[in-house]
Parts: C-alpha cells; sequence; structure tokens
C-alpha cells in the first residue's frame, strides 16, 4: 500500500513536532529526522487501524489500485483571530 501526505516540522521548546495534517496525526523527535522518522510509525499504525476498523474510506480516503488518496484540502490559510482574557 501506498499513501502520500504532507508533512510538517516545527519546533517546540527543546524537540521537534511533526504533523500530518491531511491525516490529523502528529509525533516529535529531539530533531527533524527523528520526528520525521517517528511520524512515518505514526501514520502506518493509524492506517493500520484505521482499515481493521473499515474507517479509513468513510474518512474520505480514495483508494486507486495500491494507492491511498488522502481527502482532497479545498482550503488552507492564515487565520487571526483577535480577543481579550
Amino acid at each position: 500500500m501506498i499513501i502520500s501526505f504532507t508533512t510538517q516540522v516545527w519546533k517546540e521548546r527543546d524537540r521537534y513536532v511533526s504533523y500530518a495534517p491531511e491525516l490529523d496525526v502528529s509525533s516529535f523527535g529531539e530533531r527533524i529526522p527523528e520526528a520525521k522518522k517517528n511520524l512515518l510509525e505514526a501514520v502506518e499504525c493509524f492506517i493500520e487501524t484505521a482499515q481493521e476498523m473499515g474507517t479509513l474510506e468513510e474518512s474520505g480516503f480514495v483508494k486507486k489500485g495500491k494507492m491511498w488518496e488522502t481527502p482532497k484540502v479545498v482550503s488552507t490559510e492564515k487565520t487571526r483571530l483577535e480577543f481579550t482574557i
């Protein structure tokens, strides 16, 4: 099986967070390569569990041969909110 997804990485304090927005799966590591490797493992667990539960297609994934396509992102934008506490 093959799945393609976006990987975002950012630093939080002394660790790097890796995130796959189409899957809403994240992980972390002390260095960027470790964070990415850990994300791949987390995504693999997510996909295996979703397949076992039969929820992968319900979540918008489409299987085309051996390739699973993630749901299409229709909008990405920075949003600003002003608030008082």
